[in-house]
């Protein structure tokens, strides 16, 4: 039987907004002082269940606001389910957003062994990818320059090769592939291709259903923090598109 590397056991994710319009923090936290805020429940995700199979590639599907990221995060710890639980099952990289946990004083380099200690390797491990890192991200010429002057695309240059230098079992991207050139997108997919090839494990969210097909062999459709369908990406893909289709000539009728 192929081992369980993702258990997502009845994920629910509830945020407080903020009714009340403030102008500034002080008057905010006078009023939480005063408990004169009014806020509104907002459950982003709801009842969420799946499981994932090691070297499975899922892609997540859905419209902006569905909770994609949000699951995604907490998937990667980052933040914590207002109810329900997560289980992992391997070594984990998550790349969920440019420069996440980047320092950007610090140099590209400085941020190559910073980053790395976040994904909990020391020191010593960081210098044998060291070399590896800077060549995938084809920036020799800004590698002791500081990140501050880096654009998006060179910062996703950089956490991109750092995320998948260190061979994660379980790699995790939110739209990273959106950003960059297109000759740089495309080394990403082969490089997520290649790692593939092994026992590696892809969660994988894009506005991009092309990207979702292209590496993906199965879906998970989110709307409005609820699963409404997963299965073989293909079939999972076109539901996805077909319900757009219907918003959006709704929308114009």
């Amino acid at each position: 039987m192929t081992e369980t590397v993702v258990d997502v056991r009845d994920i629910s994710m509830e945020f407080n907004l903020s009714q009340e319009k403030t102008d500034n923090i002080k008057e905010y936290v006078i009023k939480a002082i005063k408990r004169e805020l009014r806020f509104q429940s907002f459950w982003a995700l709801k009842n969420i269940t799946f499981q994932i199979k090691k070297g499975e590639k899922i892609g997540f599907v859905g419209i902006n606001g569905a909770g994609k990221s949000t699951l995604l995060q907490i998937i990667s710890g980052v933040m914590k389910p207002t109810k329900g639980s997560v289980q992992l099952n391997g070594r984990i990289a998550p790349l969920l957003a440019l420069g996440a946990g980047f320092d950007k004083n610090f140099t590209g380099k400085e941020n190559i062994y910073l980053n790395g200690a976040t994904l909990g390797f020391n020191k010593e491990f960081m210098k044998k990818k060291f070399d590896d890192i800077v060549e995938f991200s084809e920036l020799e010429d800004f590698i002791d320059v500081p990140v501050k002057n880096y654009s998006s695309g060179m910062v996703s240059r950089l956490a991109f090769s750092i995320a998948t230098a260190v061979n994660p079992e379980i790699l995790i991207l939110d739209e990273v592939l959106s950003v960059g050139d297109m000759g740089f997108q495309e080394k990403c997919k082969k490089k997520i291709d290649t790692m593939m090839e092994g026992d590696s494990t892809l969660l994988f969210v894009s506005h991009s259903p092309n990207q979702v097909r292209s590496l993906c062999d199965k879906a998970i459709w989110i709307n409005e923090g609820k699963i409404i369908t997963k299965g073989e990406v293909n079939e999972v893909c076109d539901s996805y598109e077909a319900y757009v289709r219907r918003k959006v000539i709704r929308r114009e009728k």
